[in-house]
């Protein structure tokens, strides 16, 4: 009895730790391409385990679509990998979070499975090791936030805190020589409004945006920019955004890549034509053609 107190207080003080160190990474990156596959997104892990982080309150990425601040200081973030230890009938998965450096933060229990298709085993064996986060309160503690500098409009006008305080000291009383109105060229407009503090997180661009009319052969076609990823269902997928939250469902039909489409109180078809899909449906008596941006 003493000894399974003695493991059970062992192994309270580990999650704890974890827990702790999981709080300070502001998020998760999650690979389009896991090593060991050949595709991207193949059998569909990939949206599978970001899906799963996001549904633990995990802030979680793809590599390839990066916020501004994980792009200046790629340590603000996990990243996560698969590490397979599979038999001839049975599929063994865990997940591995490193940080920048590559160095091992947290390693998911062993999930298992003995489902013969290759999907399903991956699918089943991930989120069995997935419930290591189950008893996780995943909270951002800001530790590993980005500290700027101080940094002044003009060019070789950039001081330190340090240089600040010297220049104070130095100056004769009464007189303030560092108090003048600074202003920016006025052809001059910032490109990025940005604040990064503890406090708030925000970040906007101000680069004009490359305008696609005149871009489509037909301009009847709505075009929907938003990403929607595919998840399978058992009659054919459902398409959830980055909240993740569930945005359509499409059901499978005779024909390859043409589905049966609901999506807020719209029915209708969604289709491939020419590389891209298309929802097309009937909106107060007038057809209408949307473009979608679907990742499978």
């Amino acid at each position: 009895m003493r000894t399974l107190i003695v493991v059970l207080t062992i192994s309270l003080s580990n999650m704890i730790c974890a827990q702790a160190n999981l709080n300070d990474y502001k998020y998760i990156v999650v690979p389009k391409r896991f090593e060991d596959f050949k595709k991207v997104n193949q059998y569909q892990t990939s949206t599978l385990v970001k899906y799963l982080f996001s549904e633990n309150g995990f802030n979680a990425v793809y590599d390839d679509e990066l916020p501004p601040d994980l792009m200046s200081d790629k340590c603000l973030g996990l990243w996560a990998s698969l590490n397979e230890d599979s038999s001839m009938f049975t599929t063994k998965i865990s997940v591995v979070l490193k940080d920048c450096g590559g160095a091992e933060v947290f390693v998911t229990q062993q999930g298992k499975s003995k489902v013969k298709e290759y999907k399903g085993a991956y699918h089943e064996s991930i989120r069995e090791a997935m419930e290591s986060f189950n008893a996780f309160q995943y909270a951002y503690s800001g530790k590993k936030e980005v500290k700027e500098p101080l940094t002044l409009n003009f060019k070789n006008d950039v001081k330190s805190l340090k240089d600040k305080q010297i220049s104070e000291k130095l100056e004769p009383k009464g007189i303030n020589t560092d108090k003048v109105e600074r202003k920016s060229p006025k052809n001059e407009n910032p490109m990025v409004i940005q604040e990064a503090t503890t406090e708030n997180q925000s970040y906007k661009s101000m680069e004009p945006v490359t305008s696609d009319v005149g871009s489509k052969k037909d301009n009847n076609v709505k075009t929907n920019a938003e990403i929607w990823y595919a998840q399978e269902i058992s009659n054919g997928y459902q398409l959830v955004d980055n909240t993740p939250k569930v945005r359509m469902k499409l059901f499978k039909s005779s024909n390859d890549n043409v589905y049966m489409a609901q999506a807020d109180g719209k029915s209708g078809m969604v289709y491939e034509k020419e590389g891209e899909w298309i929802f097309e449906y009937y909106e107060n008596g007038s057809l209408v053609q949307e473009e979608l941006n679907i990742k499978f």
